[in-house]
């Protein structure tokens, strides 16, 4: 599987070649993450992520989930993830980490959805929450931010 991640917006700057050498390594290890037991992250030739701005996230979660306002991942079970930019820099501001290593969360975050992992229950998302830090962890070790 190939991971691509494209910066679409202009507004917060990212640091796009650790995000995409992060991202590679990242889409590695969930691969071998399974909620579900399918593994349907392995079936794909490829991801997509686009790191996008409020505005454009907005649209996306109001189109296809019929939710008002932006948000910080969604993920499309074709392959397709994408992450809101201003988002993740007011969210590294509050917990007091880098905005690029908050988009890595969020790439991790939307590589386990893809491979069944799920947030809606609180069991399964404290289940989501335990693997995704245990990953960013694993993967910050492999690819240190700079």
């Amino acid at each position: 599987m190939t991971v691509h991640v494209e910066n679409r917006q202009r507004a917060v700057p990212v640091n796009l070649p650790w995000l995409r050498c992060l991202a590679e390594v990242a889409g590695a290890m969930c691969a071998r993450e399974s909620a579900d037991g399918r593994f349907a992250l392995a079936q794909l030739a490829e991801v997509e992520i686009a790191i996008v701005s409020d505005r454009v996230i907005a649209r996306v979660h109001r189109d296809f989930m019929g939710i008002a306002g932006p948000t910080d991942v969604i993920t499309f079970a074709h392959g397709e993830i994408v992450l809101s930019a201003p988002t993740a820099q007011r969210y590294a501001g509050q917990y007091g980490h880098s905005t690029d290593e908050e988009l890595a969360l969020y790439i991790i975050h939307g590589l386990l959805h893809l491979n069944g992992f799920e947030d809606a229950a609180a069991r399964a998302a404290a289940r989501m929450r335990r693997v995704q830090e245990r990953l960013l962890r694993a993967c910050l070790m492999r690819v240190p931010l700079a």
